[in-house]
């Protein structure tokens, strides 16, 4: 008998082993960038930064006005369940007010997902995939 409860022991400590890693959140901390489609001129370069404290997810989202300018907008409502990450970023382009709902999934160092613009009452919903950006080392 010893061994059957000695097998039955460790296969309650994997499971439980094995749930605790399904549920920590991936890790987001850092930067990540893509290129966004514009309507205006060339595709422009994004940038989010992403920032853990405790448990509550903030960032800014940086990317070109129609002049080219970059603007850094703080990032609402983002919360990240396992790999599955999610935020609001409001800004005002030409005075129009534009909310994009951004939605993906973090596996590694690849986020990819939707975001949902909505201005003037209309939505527009296209991927976006990002990339982490790796600090380079000083030699």
């Amino acid at each position: 008998m010893k061994p059957i409860k000695t097998i039955a022991r460790y296969a309650t400590i994997g499971l439980l082993l094995f749930t605790a890693t399904l549920a920590q959140a991936a890790n987001v901390e850092g930067e990540w960038t893509w290129t966004s489609p514009s309507g205006s001129v060339s595709d422009r370069p994004t940038t989010l930064t992403l920032k853990l404290d405790g448990d509550k997810l903030g960032g800014t989202l940086a990317a070109p006005d129609p002049e080219g300018k970059i603007v850094e907008t703080p990032i609402s409502d983002a919360s990240l369940d396992g790999d599955s990450l999610t935020f609001y970023v409001v800004r005002e382009v030409l005075g129009i007010s534009v909310a994009s709902r951004y939605t993906g999934k973090v596996s590694s160092d690849r986020i990819t997902g939707k975001v949902e613009n909505t201005k003037s009452g209309q939505s527009v919903t296209h991927d976006w995939e990002a990339k982490r950006v790796v600090p380079s080392v000083p030699q």
